[in-house]
């Protein structure tokens, strides 16, 4: 059976200031309507279906806190530290989340509709297929989160950084991207080339933008894992960039270098698709597929050492490497790429 306690019983067990040691209470179901809780250490706090609604969380740590199906209507949490909360189909309709710490936190099928999320920490957070609804994001940091499927219909999104941040199939009818940094890095711009000030777009026009710079990390167990910097496959949109396979000719000298160092030539190949790369307007984060053919199989050990520099092996593309009998001009190593930009 259940226990619900008030605000009144739960002074009782809590010294409610800046000072307050680490709660071990359990506070599941408890009634907190309106409660002043600024400051409070609710680490690893259990607060399952407890009633926030309206209550004053500000500057609160809920470090690990258990705050499922919690209702936190109109509730402060500005500044709390909420890593590693799980806040799983928790109610934060129009809840304050002004420069939260929201890091590893699980937000699964919480109702996030008109929050206040300006400034927050939402680095890295599974936020697919969340409604966002006129979320104010501004200034968010939502660098390597997951985006896919979500509703950002006419979201606040002004200077908020999504790097590297997967975006497929959201919806962004009407959201204000201006000053946003993109998936890509790229920084948004809103005006048109006369000038004029800038109207929120339709989600056709701006994903047109957005969709372009769209990639998805696909993983599974049920193929053998990436034994280096890369991933088992990877599905992007846009404009695809064939790169040719380069070698190791440095341009300067028109000619062959490091004949015989294998993971030098492979520093100036790097160099070599890099530069083709920033002609067309890419960056190695553009990269989704690279081929890598090696003279002798036993290189490539250096080879791995010197490539992994260019890529982050979370978000690497797909790659195979051969080994072949012979390269042109007789070199070690060549590799060819495909971007999406």
């Amino acid at each position: 059976m259940s226990v619900y306690l008030s605000l009144s019983a739960v002074k009782k067990r809590l010294f409610l200031n800046r000072r307050c040691r680490q709660i071990d209470t359990d506070l599941n179901y408890a009634e907190l309507e309106r409660a002043t809780l600024i400051g409070a250490n609710f680490n690893n706090a259990k607060l399952f279906r407890t009633n926030l609604d309206e209550a004053n969380f500000s500057c609160a740590s809920l470090d690990s806190a258990d705050i499922r199906l919690a209702s936190l209507y109109k509730a402060n949490l500005s500044k709390a530290n909420l890593n590693k909360a799980d806040l799983t189909e928790a109610y934060l309709l129009e809840a304050d989340l002004t420069m939260a710490n929201l890091t590893e936190a699980i937000l699964r099928s919480a109702r996030l509709q008109k929050t206040k999320l300006s400034k927050a920490n939402l680095q890295g957070v599974d936020l697919s297929r969340m409604n966002l609804t006129n979320a104010n994001l501004e200034r968010a940091n939502l660098r390597f989160s997951n985006l896919i499927g979500a509703n950002l219909i006419a979201a606040n999104l002004k200077r908020a950084d999504f790097t590297r941040c997967e975006s497929y199939g959201w919806n962004i009818e009407n959201a204000d991207f201006t000053g946003a940094i993109m998936p890509d890095g790229e920084i948004y711009e809103p005006e048109t080339s006369d000038g004029e000030l800038y109207q929120p777009e339709t989600s056709e026009k701006l994903s047109q933008k957005v969709i372009s710079m769209t990639r998805k990390i696909i993983r599974t167990d049920k193929a053998p894992a990436p034994v280096g910097p890369y991933n088992q496959a990877i599905a992007a949109t846009g404009t695809m960039l064939f790169v040719a396979g380069q070698i190791a000719i440095d341009t300067r000298l028109n000619d062959i270098v490091y004949t015989d160092d294998v993971a030098k030539q492979t520093e100036q190949v790097m160099a070599n698709l890099e530069a083709i790369l920033t002609e067309a307007g890419a960056t190695w984060l553009d990269v989704v597929k690279t081929t890598v053919f090696l003279k002798d199989m036993n290189d490539f050990t250096a080879v791995n050492a010197v490539y992994g520099k260019y890529f982050d092996s979370a978000t690497a593309p797909a790659r195979a490497c051969v080994e072949v009998s012979r390269l042109p001009k007789d070199v070690l190593v060549e590799i060819d790429c495909i971007a999406v930009i």
